[in-house]
């Protein structure tokens, strides 16, 4: 049994003609009778009386009221699927840095789920050099992060761009300095992020490519993290300048330009490559690719 059964067995109760019915369902006659045939055999009985006029009979009545019922709802079906687009519902899991989880997520989430109260969200925060692994193995629906590696199995779409910048307490020494260059950080102690992140990847390929051992006093899996401890003048920091944005406002740390470090980091989303996108997804990606760069990086 299918539909379009159950649609000709409406449309014959109706017409009570075979051609007729034909007609508005763009059917020949022999299709019809063929359509009524398979349903009556699979049911093993009668559904109709083929005498003129053509009438259901009392189990073709049976049968039709059945009938209307599955094609209600198959038509409130239609009406639903064509509702999330309209009004996009679902949850989402994202897998983001904890910077970008607290320094630019709360600003596009506020704005989405104003304008999509159906859709719920779950952020899982990680080094940013597992966003692109998580994405792949499906542990994330939508990844947010540095476009540092490629992946054919992974779709990716920039956002902005960010860099990585030396940052001081205002009482450190370096905070009058000025501009300064990557040799004269060989004995200054820094506190760095994490092997595992882009940034300390980063950092590390900087100095090894000006002959540098850094002077590591400290490790740690976030920027938060090192921007607190920066703060607290335990040493210089290496961090996300759009993670710092707040800590600038308000004096806490100061930005010491280091030319070495000055190179652009693409910062994006990222899918696996042919998953299927709920309607939640489709629409936080549209709106998420549409954003202009300044909703990212505008100060806090």
């Amino acid at each position: 049994m299918n539909i379009s059964q159950l649609e000709t067995l409406l449309t014959i109760s109706k017409t009570l003609s075979f051609r007729k019915a034909g007609e508005l369902l763009n059917l020949t006659q022999p299709a019809v009778s063929a359509q009524i045939k398979s349903l009556e055999d699979e049911f093993k009985t009668v559904l109709v009386d083929r005498n003129h006029p053509v009438t259901l009979t009392d189990r073709g009545q049976v049968f039709l009221e059945h009938a209307e019922s599955i094609l209600a709802i198959v038509e409130e079906l239609k009406q639903k699927l064509s509702d999330l687009d309209q009004n996009p519902q679902g949850h989402i899991v994202l897998g983001t840095t904890s910077s970008i989880a607290i320094q630019i997520l709360p600003r596009v989430l506020s704005y989405f789920q104003d304008q999509f109260p159906l859709i719920k969200s779950t952020i899982l925060s990680m080094p940013s050099t597992q966003v692109l692994a998580s994405v792949e193995n499906g542990s994330v629906d939508v990844g947010i992060g540095y476009l540092s590696d490629r992946n054919t199995h992974v779709e990716t779409s920039v956002l902005y761009y960010d860099t990585f910048e030396l940052v001081v307490a205002p009482r450190h020494p370096l905070a009058s300095a000025g501009p300064v260059t990557i040799s004269s950080l060989k004995d200054v102690p820094l506190i760095m992020l994490s092997p595992d992140t882009l940034g300390r990847r980063f950092a590390d390929q900087v100095f090894r490519n000006n002959g540098i051992q850094p002077n590591i006093v400290m490790e740690l899996s976030s920027s938060e993290e090192v921007k607190r401890m920066a703060e607290l003048n335990l040493g210089a920091a290496i961090v996300s300048k759009l993670s710092i944005a707040g800590e600038l406002k308000r004096g806490t740390l100061k930005m010491i330009p280091v030319s070495a470090l000055q190179a652009s980091h693409p910062v994006g989303v990222m899918t696996k490559s042919g998953r299927y996108l709920n309607s939640a997804m489709r629409q936080f990606l549209n709106d998420l690719k549409g954003m202009p760069e300044h909703q990212f990086v505008g100060s806090e």
